[in-house]
């Protein structure tokens, strides 16, 4: 399958100063076949190491941080004689003390190397007191597959190739198709693995499967990797999730958790979880200002998982609810439809999300996106439902240089807005 991220490593190994490279992103979005996958098409060899299974290179670092020691060291497990054309891949880095700090002396001293790290608990670790190489580094999120990549795999370049044009007579004639591969992207999601399956099969329940099989893993990792103190809230907000998201208002209630819950029993539960990756956290602001962080109200937020089928699977929907018509918006109140968007939204402009609500709480938008000098605010309908009440509000009161309605409905321009069909929304900051 094409991952948007190849493309992206391309430019950052052909950057005059370039870093070496922190890759970064929930366990199992398939930070390990970009980074294998690049090796093999970009460079004449790789040399791999996962610190998690190599336990003999776990110390490498402790001793120095001397480049022809270390390189040495690599070449002899890997049995890779490396060179300015080999990419060195630190996958799990975060098992290797001194790990990430080496960075630093690979940008100082050895620019000529290629070198890409990645940890799927990588966000735990910068966090625990780990000496970080600042301004030493380059950055990449990966996420699961977006819609675009969900449409490639399965073939349907064309339809891919329609939205980028933005040719939205032609995207008409071809609605049915992009509402049943949207349901589709809706029940499989976005992670590698469920989508490699479905490519293969269009087996539903092998699909529901492979998700449980990852959503298993996470728990796992909870227990293992979690501090003891702090695994039994961790669990406990993780399977509030769909509960929370399934409400009219979907602003995070720590009462959902278990009654009379405060939020001081659950900050580290819930930090941890967003270090991880597998939780969104988007934020309220009290007024669209410049920059959004500056206005936001750290005590009302909402929570999203890292993938839309990840989140079907934690709720038991059944596929033929998501694939053969409206009851799952009735049931789950489009719980789905606003996961679908943060999640294209995060996997495109990779920048934090917020939503905005009055002071008292009369309307409310899912979201505000910051593109350029501009806020813009979306608001999301799950079907083709045209009253935007909430976003008018926002209107009336903001004049914003841009509105985005996303909907079941075709794209048009209003005076006051613009309607984006759903399946468009990876075009948003393009309109």
């Amino acid at each position: 399958m094409n991952r948007n991220a190849l493309q992206w490593l391309s430019s950052w190994k052909s950057k005059p100063e370039r870093k070496p490279l922190i890759i970064s992103g929930a366990r199992q979005v398939g930070k390990t076949w970009v980074m294998r996958e690049f090796g093999a098409k970009a460079f004449a060899q790789l040399a791999y190491i996962n610190f998690e299974s190599s336990k003999q290179l776990q110390n490498l670092f402790i001793e120095d941080f001397d480049i022809s020691r270390i390189l040495a060291a690599l070449q002899i497990e890997t049995g890779v004689k490396i060179s300015q054309d080999t990419l060195i891949v630190f996958d799990e880095i975060q098992e290797a003390r001194g790990g990430i700090t080496s960075l630093k002396y690979f940008y100082e001293n050895a620019q000529e190397y290629h070198i890409i790290a990645a940890g799927s608990l990588l966000g735990v670790a910068l966090h625990q007191n780990v000496s970080f190489p600042v301004g030493k580094v380059d950055f990449m999120d990966l996420y699961p597959l977006d819609f675009y990549e969900f449409l490639e795999a399965l073939g349907d370049v064309e339809l891919v190739t329609l939205l980028r044009d933005k040719d939205w007579p032609l995207i008409k004639t071809f609605k049915d198709r992009y509402i049943r591969r949207l349901r589709e992207y809706y029940y499989v999601g976005g992670m590698p693995e469920a989508v490699k399956v479905f490519t293969r099969s269009r087996d539903l329940g092998e699909v529901r499967q492979i998700q449980k099989n990852i959503l298993s893993a996470y728990e796992l990792d909870f227990s293992k990797h979690a501090p003891s103190e702090i695994v039994l809230g961790v669990r406990m907000l993780w399977n509030s999730l769909p509960a929370q998201l399934a409400k009219e208002n979907k602003k995070f209630v720590y009462g959902l958790i278990k009654k009379g819950a405060r939020a001081k029993d659950y900050e580290l539960a819930l930090s941890w979880l967003v270090d991880c990756g597998l939780v969104h956290k988007v934020s309220r602001v009290s007024k669209p200002g410049l920059p959004l962080k500056a206005y936001e109200d750290r005590g009302a937020f909402k929570l999203f998982l890292v993938d839309v089928g990840l989140l079907g699977a934690m709720g038991d929907l059944d596929g033929r609810i998501i694939l053969d018509g409206n009851a799952i918006f009735q049931e789950f109140k489009g719980a789905m439809a606003e996961q679908f968007v943060l999640q294209q939204l995060k996997s495109k402009l990779n920048t934090p999300l917020n939503y905005w609500s009055a002071e008292r709480a009369v309307a409310e938008l899912d979201f505000l996106i910051q593109v350029k000098n501009n806020v813009i605010p979306v608001e999301v309908k799950a079907e083709e439902n045209l009253q935007a009440k909430s976003l008018k509000s926002y209107v009336t009161k903001y004049s914003p240089y841009q509105a985005i309605r996303a909907s079941m409905s075709d794209y048009r321009e209003e005076e006051w807005l613009t309607n984006l069909p759903l399946y468009g929304i990876l075009e948003v900051d393009e309109i």
